[in-house]
């Protein structure tokens, strides 16, 4: 059975303290941050515009660029905070992705500036 361990930086280093669980493990990969475009496109396909509200598409495009901004490529605070902006939308019955959307869900999950 294969088993993937997904864990910090660094975690192959912390197994070579247990010899039995490190000689099983076959190799390590280290994932780096999601560069601005690549994540720009993760998150355009995960939050669609849908309906233009009257700015023009101008708000989805400014919370798409927080968030970006916010996250720095990290894919796992990407989730989560998408996850939350999901929720929040849901909670108040809202179609369009907005800054402000984007900020409540980010004190919820107390994630900096």
């Amino acid at each position: 059975m294969g088993v993937i361990l997904i864990g910090m930086p660094g975690i192959e280093k912390r197994f070579a303290r247990y010899p039995q669980l490190y000689s099983r493990i076959g190799f390590a990969h280290e994932y780096k941050p999601l560069t601005p475009d690549e994540l720009t496109a993760v998150l355009s396909n995960r939050l669609p515009a849908g309906n233009v509200a009257d700015d023009g598409g101008i708000g989805h495009t400014t919370a798409i660029a927080t968030i970006v901004r916010m996250t720095g490529g990290n894919f796992r605070l990407v989730d989560r905070l998408v996850t939350q902006i999901e929720r929040i939308q849901k909670l108040n019955k809202l179609d369009g992705l907005t800054p402000e959307v984007v900020d409540a869900a980010r004190q919820a999950l107390l994630i900096g500036h």
